[in-house]
């Protein structure tokens, strides 16, 4: 994801450079102790990307548990390409940089109620930043932190010492600040870079499907790559994947979790976040904020084999979860929220064809969102059981096939249209 730009942003790329040099050169005023920070263990609120500015409720969320009004958010966008890699670096209106994303996450905290907001001076061109004993001193100085999009491997490069992969003094600091209670937020690659092992580092769902996955990170932004070592780990119970439905990323989801032995996948939507409570422990759990959803991809009963005519998935589950539903990461276990109703389907019209499932970037007249528009028209169809759904590129053409097996249950707001799915079962074939 490319954070936003042009008209939206309106920074001074002059106050982020001074910023950036007065962080370099004198410690903060404020330290904060452990009497600052609760005492339980801290958060998680992972964005699928594209979170727009007027979304109070995911802003408003990251600020009241980092402490409310006396939240401080320090906000790292070292994914972002840096100043001297930007050719508009100069122009507030469209550059596209560390310094100036920084500056516009700072004022939008800002806007939204924190006391505090600032940005953290570390990118590719100033990696040593990342074990700066002053840039530490600013990191403990914060309640919580904010990590950009751009590209996830940078934070690799940057906070995790690039092959080395263990964690430099700002990202240890950060570490040590979620385990007593502070929270972690972060959209796109910023989200991205919260995952375990495998975590995916580009590519796209028709190639990932048919070539399969490879560990490393590719100039080809279609080849489907991981990273084996990870991220930062911050929540191990699953793959985390990112613009899911606008992107349609559903497929490389599956194949990158059944190439890696992976049974679970969180598939984040744009602008809504996974908010985890105690990440990394026995007592993990997730609500999901905002206007899109999360899909939470089950594996623990798919069997995939690869044939002559190309790679087979079947009796996969896919769970779509909106806002203010819950779930167990432990029990494997969702709960709907309390003003759903459950769907009792009535439409009585075939579900529409759909020859472009995972939304391809070949297809100019791509829609976002297919497959969850495909799985929703399913869910409200009164007699039909079973859907297929194709994609653009052939050779081979994949089917999606989508069923509502026994247990299946739709939830609506109004009751008349689905929006949360739990259980449809999912089959991928080639042809």
């Amino acid at each position: 994801m490319r954070a936003p730009s042009t008209a939206a942003r309106r920074t001074v790329l002059a106050a982020g450079t001074v910023l950036a040099l007065t962080l370099l050169t004198a410690a903060p005023a404020a330290q904060a102790t452990d009497a600052t920070a609760p005492s339980r263990q801290g958060s998680l609120v992972l964005v699928g990307g594209g979170l727009k500015e007027n979304n109070t409720e995911v802003y408003g969320e990251i600020i009241r548990r980092a402490g409310g009004p006396a939240a401080r958010i320090g906000v790292i966008t070292a994914a972002s390409v840096p100043e001297s890699q930007d050719p508009h670096a100069g122009d507030p209106d469209r550059c596209s940089n560390s310094a100036c994303n920084g500056a516009y996450y700072a004022r939008l905290f800002k806007q939204h109620g924190a006391a505090d907001a600032q940005w953290i001076p570390i990118d590719t061109d100033h990696v040593p930043n990342a074990d700066s004993a002053d840039v530490v001193a600013q990191v403990n100085a914060m309640t919580g932190f904010f990590f950009g999009g751009g590209d996830q491997y940078r934070y690799i490069t940057t906070l995790l010492r690039g092959d080395r992969h263990t964690d430099s003094e700002v990202l240890s600091a950060i570490r040590a600040k979620l385990a007593h209670g502070a929270v972690v937020a972060g959209s796109s690659a910023g989200a991205q870079t919260a995952a375990g092992a495998d975590m995916v580092s580009g590519g796209e769902s028709y190639e990932g499907l048919r070539d399969g996955s490879a560990p490393g990170y590719f100039d080809d932004a279609t080849r489907l790559g991981y990273i084996p070592q990870g991220g930062f780990g911050f929540l191990r119970s699953g793959l985390l994947d990112t613009h899911t439905g606008a992107a349609g990323r559903e497929g490389r989801a599956f194949r990158l979790a059944a190439d890696t032995g992976h049974d679970r996948v969180y598939a984040l939507e744009e602008n809504t976040a996974l908010v985890v409570d105690d990440p990394g422990t026995d007592h993990e759990h997730m609500r999901v904020l905002g206007p899109n959803g999360v899909a939470v991809l089950d594996l623990r009963d798919a069997r995939t084999r690869t044939c002559a005519a190309g790679w087979t998935m079947r009796n996969a589950r896919y769970t779509y979860l909106t806002d203010g539903d819950e779930y167990d990461a432990r029990t494997w276990r969702p709960r709907v929220a309390a003003d759903k109703q459950r769907l009792i389907p009535d439409g009585t019209a075939p579900v529409p064809a759909n020859t472009d499932v995972f939304a391809s970037r070949a297809n100019p007249d791509a829609v976002p969102y297919s497959f969850r528009t495909t799985a929703r028209a399913l869910a409200s169809a009164r007699a039909q059981k079973t859907a297929t759904a194709t994609t653009f590129e052939a050779g081979p053409r994949f089917t999606v096939t989508l069923t509502k097996p026994d247990g299946f249950s739709a939830w609506t707001h109004d009751g008349t249209s689905a929006q949360t799915l739990i259980g449809m079962r999912i089959g991928i074939t080639p042809r």
